[in-house]
């Protein structure tokens, strides 16, 4: 016999919003790279597979940010119900044109802007935010004010770094994101060495955010290991 739902109706078991940098640090090319890492991923066997393994669909929301005004919605909730649907959102986010590049990282606002996106997702078991980027916070309020000032009740919030150029730098991003931005139960840093392996680190993140509980947890014991 299955497990019986919760008595409130729900309409997914996961409310996933991705968050893409397009601030100044960020060039043409790596944010095509990016760009074209997160539908090389979205449509990648692994992640189309895990997309579909639980009972329920996933709603899949995208933005992409950098200051403080510049959040713009690449995706609205879409409701991944089937490998067509799944498609149409790889579909758009390919689709999508750069609107800001002269921006700096005003981290805190973006983090603002994806907890008022996930408040008005669909009735989800879960709320998961991924937060990609390759710097730190250099603008306006910093995580910490935007988890005491917005509605992350019940809401995950992982991250993928872009490794900086250099090792000082890039163990500083590393610590910022584990101390600072990273945030629930059972959140997870991923790292991508650099622009050139977006699609691989994008691609690793989602099959472990897509996993079932027990499949997750798994994993995550044996990342520590």
């Amino acid at each position: 016999m299955s497990a019986a739902l919760p008595a409130y109706a729900v309409d997914c078991r996961l409310a996933l919003a991705l968050a893409i940098d397009v601030s100044s640090s960020v060039d043409a090319t790596e944010d095509t790279l990016q760009r074209g890492g997160v539908v090389a991923a979205l449509t990648s066997p692994e992640v189309q597979a895990a997309f579909f393994e639980g009972d329920l669909p996933v709603a899949l929301a995208v933005y992409e940010w950098s200051g403080r005004y510049n959040q713009e919605l690449i995706l609205d909730w879409m409701m991944i119900d089937s490998p067509a649907s799944l498609i149409r959102a790889a579909e758009t986010v390919a689709a999508s044109k750069r609107s800001h590049n002269d921006f700096p990282t005003a981290m805190g606002y973006a983090l603002g802007y994806g907890a008022q996106l996930l408040a008005r997702a669909p009735a989800c078991l879960n709320k998961t935010l991924d937060m990609a980027g390759d710097g730190q916070n250099n603008e306006g309020f910093p995580p910490a004010a935007a988890y005491a000032e917005f509605p992350f009740d019940g809401v995950t919030v992982n991250g993928l770094v872009v490794n900086a150029a250099d090792y000082e730098g890039e163990v500083g991003l590393i610590a910022f994101y584990q101390g600072e931005v990273i945030r629930g139960p059972g959140a997870f840093l991923i790292v991508a060495n650099g622009f050139e392996d977006y699609e691989r680190a994008m691609r690793r993140k989602l099959e472990r955010e897509l996993a079932p509980p027990a499949i997750g947890a798994l994993e995550r014991m044996r990342d520590a290991g």
